[in-house]
C-alpha cells in the first residue's frame, strides 16, 4: 500500500473515529478580562470545543458584576443550548437565573466557584475545587513553616469564594490573620501590601488569591520590604513560579482551571451526544506546588495550560 493510499485510510478511518457532535454550549463566567487565570480557563473551553466538535460560546462580564452575569447567563437561557457552564461567585445573586436555566430542561454544570450551592441551584455537579479546604491546607502548611501573623490579600471583594479561601486560610493558620481588600490592579495591590508590612513589623506572612494578579506584586513588595516575609498564593503564573523557584515566594495553589473551562463542556458534549453524566463533582484541586514542583510547570503554564 503507498504512502497516498494510506493516507486516505487514516483520514477515513479517523472520519469515523470522530465524534459527529453539533451540540451548542454556552459558558458564563466572572473572569474579568485583564485576569490571566480566565485565559486559561477558557484555553480549555476552546479546546474542548475542538476536541469535541461542540459549537461553544465563551461570555463574561467586563468586570465584576452579578447583575451584567445574570442578564449573560438569562440570555443563555433564551437561546436554549444543549448545555450551560456557569461559576457561581454569588448564588444570591446568581441562583435565580440558574435556577431558571435547570427548570427550562438545560443540563447546568458550574465549575470554579459555587460547590457549595451549586447542586441546591439545579447545576448537575461541579468542577473546581473546595475554596475553604484548599485556603485551611494553605494555612495549616505555612503555620507549620513559621509563621505566626498572616495578611490575606482579597483583590475581588465580594466574590464568595475568595472570601472563602481567606476564611480557610485564617482557620488553617490559627494565628492572627488581617484581611486586606483592593482591587485587581497589580500596582495597587503591591502598594498595600507594602504598606501593610511597613505599618505592621510582626506580619511574616501573606497569603494571595490569585498568582498573576496578586501573587507577583505581593511577592515584590515583600522582597522590597527587607523583611524574611512567606508569600504563597492561590493559581499559577510562569512568572509566580519561578519566584518560588527563586526561593522569593513559598508556594502556589494549583486548582487545574483548564480542567475547570475543558471537562464541563467535555461532559456536556457527550451528554448531548450519548446522554453520559459522571455521578458526582469533579475535584480538580487544589495541589500545593512547591519549590521542587514549580520549574516543571514553568512551561505549561507559560503556554496557557497550567
Amino acid at each position: 500500500m503507498n504512502k497516498f493510499v494510506k493516507a486516505a485510510v487514516t483520514a477515513t478511518a479517523m472520519a469515523v473515529a470522530a465524534p459527529a457532535m453539533a451540540a451548542d454550549i454556552i459558558v458564563v463566567s466572572h473572569g474579568q478580562a485583564n485576569d490571566p487565570f480566565w485565559s486559561v480557563v477558557k484555553n480549555g473551553v476552546e479546546l474542548a470545543a475542538q476536541h469535541t466538535g461542540a459549537n461553544v460560546e465563551y461570555r463574561a462580564p467586563e468586570t465584576f458584576d452579578m447583575v451584567a452575569m445574570s442578564q449573560l447567563i438569562d440570555a443563555a437561557v433564551n437561546q436554549e443550548p444543549d448545555g450551560l457552564v456557569v461559576s457561581i461567585p454569588d448564588g444570591d445573586a446568581l441562583g435565580p437565573s440558574i435556577q431558571r436555566a435547570a427548570a427550562a430542561g438545560i443540563p447546568v454544570i458550574s465549575m470554579n466557584s459555587g460547590s457549595d450551592v451549586a447542586k441546591s441551584l439545579g447545576a448537575l455537579l461541579h468542577v473546581g475545587q473546595d475554596e475553604y479546604d484548599a485556603g485551611k491546607a494553605a494555612g495549616e502548611k505555612l503555620a507549620s513553616m513559621g509563621g505566626s501573623r498572616g495578611l490575606c490579600v482579597n483583590h475581588e471583594v465580594g466574590n464568595v469564594a475568595l472570601d472563602l479561601r481567606c476564611s480557610g486560610f485564617a482557620d488553617g493558620f490559627g494565628n492572627a490573620v488581617t484581611v486586606l481588600p483592593t482591587t485587581n490592579d497589580p500596582a495597587e495591590i503591591k502598594a498595600k501590601v507594602r504598606a501593610a508590612l511597613d505599618s505592621d513589623q510582626d506580619i511574616d506572612t501573606v497569603m494571595a488569591l490569585g498568582a498573576g494578579l496578586a501573587g507577583e506584586p505581593s511577592a515584590e513588595a515583600a522582597g522590597e520590604s527587607g523583611r524574611d516575609v512567606m508569600v504563597a498564593s492561590f493559581d499559577l503564573s510562569a512568572n509566580f513560579l519561578q519566584m518560588i523557584v527563586d526561593g522569593k515566594a513559598a508556594f502556589a495553589i494549583d486548582q487545574q482551571q483548564f480542567l475547570q473551562g475543558y471537562l464541563p463542556v467535555a461532559f456536556l458534549a457527550m451528554n448531548a451526544e450519548y446522554g453520559l453524566m459522571p455521578g458526582g463533582n469533579v475535584p480538580s484541586g487544589p495541589n500545593l506546588v512547591t519549590a521542587d514542583k514549580a520549574g516543571q510547570v514553568i512551561d505549561l503554564s507559560a503556554k496557557g495550560i497550567r
